[in-house]
């Protein structure tokens, strides 16, 4: 089993940054995809970004594509979200995820990809 733990969240004024961590433990594995998701008050949760763990290929929707940066720490097990020029459109709970193996040859952007999710972290961006 693998557990995600989000940390980093917060309140921020628009235009401003915030960097989004996610360790991962238990069960890991080296060929699999980690992603971010995020869940605004009464829309469906989204996607945001993904990342490839062995190749380190990056995937980003058209919404954030420029703004966000997705990363990871090999060495920590750990995933990072960069959100730059945060707007008040970007408030949602962010939510870590990933894939069991393998993870290449997925469609990312879909839930329905990934195996584990975090509790999510709440991201504010205030006006």
């Amino acid at each position: 089993q693998v557990q995600l733990v989000e940390s980093g969240g917060g309140l921020v004024q628009a235009g401003g940054s915030l960097r989004l961590s996610c360790a991962a433990s238990g069960r890991t594995f080296s060929n699999y995809a980690m992603g971010w998701f995020r869940q605004a008050p009464g829309k469906e949760r989204e996607f945001v970004a993904a990342i490839n763990w062995s190749s380190g290929s990056t995937f980003y929707a058209d919404s954030v594509k420029g703004r966000f940066t997705i990363s990871r720490d090999k060495s920590r097990n750990t995933v990072f979200l960069l959100a730059n020029s945060l707007k008040p459109e970007d408030t949602a709970v962010y939510y870590c995820a990933a894939t069991s193996p393998p993870g290449r040859g997925r469609n990312l952007s879909k839930k329905s990809e990934y195996d584990y999710w975090g509790q999510g972290t709440q991201v504010t961006v205030s006006s």
